[in-house]
């Protein structure tokens, strides 16, 4: 199986200015997704998609490709995720290469390991899954059979449409939220099927020591945290 790493860093950034290239424990937060995503055994190729020529260079420095550009209408503060991953794929294949996945890998998450990507791939073609994404477990408190939504009368009815919540800790089926530092699809799914996840999504559960996606200021301060506290 090819898969091609498609790493998306834009130039904007509300939360953290320019926070793509803004030095991390010294380093650009980009370089710790490149050097993952470079060391994974299991990608074939690794792309930088970005609209932004500081980016650009500092991806190539970090031994990224840049092989296109990324339309500036793709790199909007409201664009989503996919149109990024299609216009990649439409874009390499123009050039003459296809693959037959895709793994995104945000570099909001710097911490992931190589052996995560390559897992999730792994996992990809054990389960023929439409996709694999890397998830963490839910605190039970937390849990659907838990969690109530609020009608606009202020009644309350639990997220899972049953009259009443599962009443032991012990009981509760074990729940996942998606953790966000790997994905990994089938080209078809996201070209042809307009998804990241398909009809059978498979779940990867990574380490929650690593897990960290910087959006504030504050998430910021707890990624210098974690860096020094893993060394």
């Amino acid at each position: 199986m090819r898969v091609v790493g498609i790493i998306p860093a834009r130039g904007g950034s509300k939360g953290v200015p320019r926070k793509n290239i803004r030095p991390l424990g010294g380093r650009p937060l980009l370089a710790y997704t490149a050097e993952a995503a470079l060391a994974a055994s299991r990608l074939s190729r690794v792309i930088l998609s970005t609209e932004d020529e500081e980016i650009a260079a500092i991806g190539r420095s970090c031994g990224l490709e840049v092989p296109f550009r990324r339309p500036a209408e793709l790199a909007q503060d409201e664009t989503p995720t996919l149109p990024v991953v299609q216009h990649a794929i439409r874009s390499l294949e123009e050039l003459g290469d296809r693959f037959d996945a895709v793994c995104l890998l945000q570099p909001t998450h710097p911490l992931r390991l190589p052996g995560d990507i390559d897992a999730c791939i792994e996992l990809l073609e054990r389960t023929a899954a439409d996709a694999v994404v890397t998830v963490l477990p839910v605190p039970a408190e937390h849990n659907p059979h838990w969690v109530y939504f609020q009608a606009p009368d202020g009644s309350l009815r639990l997220s899972t449409g049953e009259r009443a919540p599962i009443p032991r800790r012990q009981a509760l089926p074990q729940a996942f939220h998606r953790e966000g530092s790997v994905y990994v699809t089938r080209r078809d799914v996201v070209s042809e099927g307009n998804s990241l996840y398909g009809h059978k999504l498979v779940g990867y559960q990574i380490s929650p020591e690593r897990s960290i996606n910087i959006d504030t200021s504050e998430d910021w301060e707890r990624a210098e945290r974690l860096l020094k506290r893993l060394g």
